[in-house]
């Protein structure tokens, strides 16, 4: 069970008062501990009238506004000093800390994909999007990004560091596929002097983190979450969309907001470790043009392994590919996109 969830429905007494907007019928559902079945505070949760209000506090931000507030899953990293320690949490996966993500949330003049997400949409939308995803910016390239991996729990599982044209939105592949971990980049610690930096916020000095340790163990131990997987807990009810990339979820969610979008990282990275989160949850999978018979077996695999879940590929796509479809790999955004004025 996870430990801070939304407290669900049982007549009007779970909910209360929206500490923002102060709806004269209460709106507000508070964030439960589980251990201890209390409430973190009346400020942390979510006010259901999410387009008049909007007001959300979660656990994670709670946390990080009292750092004197010991948090389990966070407790075992020494976020402060941007340290990893010996200490394993109790899911026996070592998790980054919170602190590198704050890091990287500035500087999107200078993030490609952040650029052309303003493009497609405008600026308060691509706002809106970068903040839900927790959207960083890395300095690793000039110009790349950081999907960061947040779990159920808000948990910080990896980063995912990428390169995209900021015109066209497509992937920087040449002369070399710009892709990488934030983990490998911490790595870079131990090794060369020159390559001492960790690439990631653009701010010099946040550049530098003191000594992490257990990187070795990290490096081992990683265990990969469905990117967007923290914001299942915010949305129990809707259907979750599943497509391959972190960009196309991304540009998803502003298309198609009645969707919980997430992403799998690749063709490859649909898999049942990453999926048992979505238990009691209607599945809806997007995968590329050229992916359908992969995901197709994959969801009757995962239908058989997690009989509460359904998942189902969505065949939209497939059945209006054109020849130049199948021959780039197109995927569900780039569809969308080309029904825009504007041109990439």
């Amino acid at each position: 069970m996870h430990r801070y969830t939304l407290q669900s429905y049982s007549g009007p007494g779970s909910r209360i008062m929206c500490p923002k907007c102060r709806h004269r019928r209460d709106t507000f559902k508070r964030y439960i501990d589980s251990h201890t079945q209390t409430y973190l505070a009346d400020h942390v949760g979510r006010c259901d009238r999410q387009e008049q209000c909007g007001y959300h506090y979660p656990p994670r931000q709670y946390f990080a506004d009292n750092p004197g507030l010991a948090s389990v899953g966070s407790s075992q990293l020494a976020v402060g000093n941007g340290q990893l320690t010996n200490c394993k949490p109790p899911t026996a996966n070592l998790l980054l800390p919170w602190s590198l993500v704050e890091q990287t949330m500035k500087a999107y003049h200078r993030n490609n994909f952040v650029l052309f997400l303003a493009k497609v949409f405008d600026e308060e939308k691509a706002k809106e999007l970068v903040m839900r995803y927790c959207i960083g910016t890395a300095s690793r390239w000039p110009g790349a990004t950081v999907f960061w991996q947040l779990d159920y729990d808000e948990q910080v599982r990896a980063g995912k560091v990428m390169l995209y044209n900021r015109s066209s939105g497509k992937r920087v592949k040449e002369p070399f596929n710009h892709v990488t971990w934030v983990h490998t980049l911490l790595d870079r610690k131990s090794g060369r002097p020159e390559d001492r930096k960790t690439h990631l916020a653009n701010d010099e000095k946040a550049n530098h983190l003191s000594d992490l340790r257990g990187l070795s163990d990290f490096r081992t131990q990683i265990k990969q979450c469905l990117f967007g997987e923290h914001l299942l807990a915010e949305e129990p009810d809707r259907i979750v969309a599943i497509t391959e990339s972190e960009k196309t979820a991304i540009i998803g969610s502003g298309f198609e907001p009645g969707y919980v979008w997430l992403a799998a990282g690749s063709l490859e990275g649909l898999s049942h470790a990453k999926c048992e989160i979505l238990q009691h949850r209607d599945v809806l999978l997007f995968p590329d043009v050229n992916g359908y018979g992969k995901w197709q077996d994959k969801a009757y695999e995962l239908t058989m392994k997690i009989p509460t879940a359904n998942f189902i590929v969505d065949e939209c796509l497939l059945n209006n590919a054109t020849p130049a479809d199948l021959l780039n790999g197109a995927d569900i955004a780039d569809k969308w996109i080309e029904q825009l004025t504007f041109k990439p």
